[in-house]
């Protein structure tokens, strides 16, 4: 049973490097960092792809936003859920690939992907239109308009609908 919980638990961390980033976890400085960087007022809705332990949905939503998190991890999925419990009202957490849901409307992202991805999430929030985030991990080609203790601000215009 031991053997059989392991293996679970290794396909759930180790799968998600086959389509995403690796789980690490968000640094306080970095969660303050990124959120006073999107400057997102109450109200506002945040969209954080690879939500992980939940972290930077409980920062944010006990800063008043409203949170969606999108996670591939199913134990990190159930983790961040307990973790934000308190603010279900505010926080919704899907589980899923975030290359394969559709992204909610959202006042600000919040990304902690590797470079590999980031060519690809450029051209995601160039559709969407909408300021994001990224710990670590520069857009290439694309200047950052902020950057404060290794993460880095993008604003994206909205497309013309």
């Amino acid at each position: 049973m031991l053997l059989l919980s392991l293996l679970l638990v290794g396909v759930c961390f180790a799968g998600v490097l086959l389509v995403g980033a690796p789980y690490l976890p968000t640094l306080k400085p970095q969660i303050t960092a990124a959120l006073d960087l999107l400057d997102l007022q109450p109200g506002q809705t945040l969209l954080e792809l690879g939500s992980g332990d939940g972290a930077v949905l409980l920062a944010a939503a006990q800063r008043g936003l409203q949170v969606v998190g999108i996670e591939l991890n199913p134990l990190l999925v159930i983790v961040a859920r307990v973790r934000t419990w308190r603010y279900r009202k505010q926080v919704r957490i899907i589980w899923g690939s975030f290359w394969h849901e559709s992204w909610p409307a959202c006042d600000g992202v919040f990304v902690f992907l590797l470079d590999r991805f980031m060519p690809k999430l450029d051209e995601r929030m160039q559709e969407i239109g909408s300021p994001l985030v990224s710990v670590a991990f520069r857009i290439p080609n694309r200047q950052a308009i902020r950057e404060q203790d290794g993460v880095f601000r993008y604003d994206y215009a909205p497309k013309d609908r």
